[in-house]
C-alpha cells in the first residue's frame, strides 16, 4: 500500500502535469471499487477546472473551481496513469508500476482538455473515489485521523498523553492512523531502527528520549523517502518515468538475517510478525 511519501510524490507529479486542466469527460468502466463510484461523477465534475491537488495522510484530494472536491484513495493496488494524446506510452504516476497497463482493470478514465487522459487502474479494487463537501475535514475518514509526523501537533505532549496506560506495542501504534497518520509498515520499521527502539516495546514504557527520537526520526525518514522518490517495492515510477530509489536506503526492511548496519553493532536483523505485518529489527541495538 502506498504510504505518505509515495502519495506526496504522486500529488506533486499530478499538480505538475494536470493542475488547471479542465475535465472534459469521466468514463466509468466499473463502479465496483471498495465503495461504489458515484453515478453522478461525470455530471458533477465535467467542465470543472482542477484548481489544485492536495494530500491528507494517504488520501489525494482534487479541488475544483466549483468548490467541489474529489477524494481518491489508492487502496492496496490502485495506480494512476497519464496518457498524452494518442500516445500509447503510459506515464505512470503510481506507487506500483507495471510495464504494461492491463485494460480490464482500467476502472475510471478522465479526459482532460490539455490532451491528457488520467486512468485509474486497480486490479484488487480496494481503492475508491468519493465526492466531498466543503466541511469534509470534519467527516470520516478525516475526523478519525491523527496528526501527520510533519504536523506541529505531533509533539512530545501529544504522544505522552496518548501512550498513558496503554499496553499496545510501539510498532502497532505507529501503524494506527488514529495516533499518527501517513506512516505505513515500511517506514514504521525504518523509523524504529533509527530510534533504536524494539518494535515490541510497550508504548507506556517509552522514555522521554524515545518519544523525542520518534518525533525527529519520523520526519527524517519520511523527508528522506520523498527526496529519493519513494520506495520502489515493485518498480514504482514517478511521473517523469524515473524509479523511486529509497528502497536502496533501507536499513532493516526486508533485510532479515543480515548484519545490523549500525556502526559498531554486531547484531543480526530478525523478522517477526506484529499485527499481521512483517517487522524487521536488530536484536542487539533496538531495545
Amino acid at each position: 500500500m502506498p504510504e505518505l511519501p509515495e502519495v506526496e510524490i504522486l500529488k506533486l507529479s499530478l499538480n505538475k502535469n494536470i493542475k488547471h486542466a479542465k475535465i472534459k469527460k469521466i468514463k466509468i468502466n466499473n463502479r465496483n471499487l471498495r465503495y461504489k463510484v458515484p453515478n453522478n461523477l461525470n455530471k458533477v465534475l465535467a467542465g470543472c477546472n482542477i484548481k489544485n491537488i492536495s494530500r491528507i495522510a494517504k488520501y489525494l484530494i482534487f479541488h475544483f473551481n466549483n468548490e467541489k472536491k474529489l477524494l481518491i484513495h489508492l487502496g492496496m493496488s490502485g495506480t494512476i496513469h497519464l496518457i498524452f494524446k494518442k500516445n500509447t506510452k503510459n506515464t505512470n504516476a503510481s506507487f506500483y508500476h507495471l510495464s504494461s497497463l492491463p485494460k480490464k482493470h482500467n476502472h475510471i478514465e478522465i479526459s482532460l482538455n490539455n490532451n491528457y487522459k488520467m486512468i485509474y487502474n486497480d486490479p484488487r479494487r480496494f481503492g475508491y473515489f468519493k465526492l466531498l463537501n466543503k466541511n469534509f475535514i470534519n467527516l470520516k475518514p478525516f475526523n478519525d485521523l491523527g496528526p501527520e509526523p510533519f504536523d506541529p501537533l505531533f509533539n512530545f505532549l501529544y504522544i505522552k498523553n496518548f501512550i498513558k496506560n496503554k499496553k499496545v506495542n510501539i510498532k502497532s501504534a505507529l501503524l494506527n492512523q488514529k495516533f499518527v497518520s501517513g506512516i505505513g509498515n515500511i517506514y514504521a520499521n525504518e523509523i524504529l531502527f533509527y530510534c533504536s527502539i524494539n518494535p515490541l516495546k510497550k508504548i507506556s514504557k517509552l522514555s522521554m528520549k524515545n518519544i523525542k527520537d520518534i518525533i525527529n526520526n519520523s520526519k527524517k525518514v519520511l523527508k528522506k523517502a520523498i527526496f529519493f522518490g519513494g520506495s520502489s517495492i515493485k518498480d514504482f515510477k514517478k511521473i517523469d518515468g524515473q524509479s523511486g530509489n529509497f528502497q536502496q536506503k533501507f536499513k532493516v526492511y526486508g533485510k532479515q538475517d543480515s548484519k545490523c548496519p549500525k556502526v559498531g553493532c554486531k547484531g543480526i536483523l530478525k523478522k517477526i510478525i506484529i499485527s499481521n505485518r512483517a517487522s524487521f529489527y536488530c536484536l542487539e541495538c533496538q531495545k
